[in-house]
């Protein structure tokens, strides 16, 4: 049997192969250019994996389902082109934003475009299920948008809390891995209980993925992480890291922390007492148990299937990623 990295490496290399002649010969190429260029970008193809190995939980053979698994890649670098024109990002992944590279009204055209070229994938692996599928996928985005208008909203109230946050991240992160599970499952006609089991097993690892990268731009080792740490404190982000050390702190300490509100983020001279004060608060460690917790939540659902290959990958997914170091 093949070992989870193994599974992984050779099934992205395939949805990457996939991904890369999708857009071949098409035209105009003042679309198509812009299209393929943030296709081509490096990723980790997480998404596309939660279809196929959610999918195989269920019967489904890989083979069947590939086109699934690229229309949710799609959608995801969809909402980073959006994403990144929101938030006047320069760079992705190392390259320059597609609004950068080229200007902001192809950037808004591409990602129309990916969208529908993502329901047109998605489409090829319905079968007699076409309307819950597509259900699915469109509620995933729906909820993605929700999330993100949120994100955009926290930034300008003073009022943020724990709650509210969690709230968004299910949102804008988990809501897109709950998706992937969800429609691998019904690809495969899986049981009612399955599927069940596979979305909540997908959202759980969404929250845990992204509290452990709120705490990964803190406690990170800078080299392994590729850029500085501490990017959220400059940009003023509430994360779910600042919030618990804003509801912790009093007198002065909580006066520093609401000045990061007031001037729109820290400044780079702040950032190791902000660290030290994350830790002296006690939220590095709170937001560690609440990865935890929500591993534990993905764990717990995994156990409900019989696959027994698919739920080691998806084990080893969760740990994978709790333990990344960037």
């Amino acid at each position: 049997m093949k070992t989870p990295q193994q599974i992984y490496d050779a099934e992205k290399s395939k949805i990457e192969k996939k991904l890369f002649a999708l857009l071949e010969k098409k035209s105009p190429k003042s679309l198509y250019e812009p299209c393929d260029y943030i296709l081509k970008s490096s990723g980790k193809r997480l998404r596309a994996l939660l279809v196929l190995i959610s999918a195989k939980a269920c019967g489904m053979e890989f083979k069947k389902i590939y086109n699934a698994s690229l229309a949710v890649e799609i959608l995801h670098n969809f909402t980073l082109v959006h994403d990144d024109i929101m938030d006047n990002a320069d760079k992705r992944r190392g390259l320059p934003t597609l609004h950068v590279k080229y200007d902001l009204s192809t950037a808004i055209l591409s990602g129309d475009n990916l969208i529908a070229i993502a329901y047109e994938n998605l489409l090829k692996d319905c079968n007699g299920n076409a309307k819950e599928v597509l259900k699915t996928f469109t509620h995933g985005i729906v909820e993605v948008c929700e999330g993100q208008s949120l994100d955009k909203e926290f930034e300008i109230r003073t009022d943020v809390t724990i709650k509210e946050y969690l709230v968004m991240i299910q949102k804008k992160t988990a809501a897109l891995a709950e998706m992937c599970c969800k429609i691998g499952a019904e690809l495969s006609s899986a049981s009612k209980e399955n599927i069940k089991h596979l979305a909540l097993y997908g959202r759980n690892l969404g929250m845990a993925f992204q509290i452990q990268d709120d705490l990964l731009d803190i406690i990170a080792d800078e080299k392994e992480l590729g850029k500085k740490i501490g990017g959220d404190l400059l940009e003023g982000k509430k994360t779910f890291l600042f919030l618990s050390a804003l509801e912790a702190a009093k007198g002065v300490e909580k006066q520093r922390l609401l000045g990061i509100i007031q001037n729109k983020g820290a400044k780079q001279n702040e950032i190791q007492y902000f660290k030290e004060l994350y830790y002296k608060l006690g939220v590095i460690e709170k937001a560690k148990k609440e990865v935890r917790a929500y591993s534990c939540k993905a764990m717990m659902h995994l156990n409900k299937l019989k696959d027994e290959e698919s739920k080691y990958f998806l084990k080893w997914l969760i740990e994978t990623l709790i333990d990344r170091k960037k």
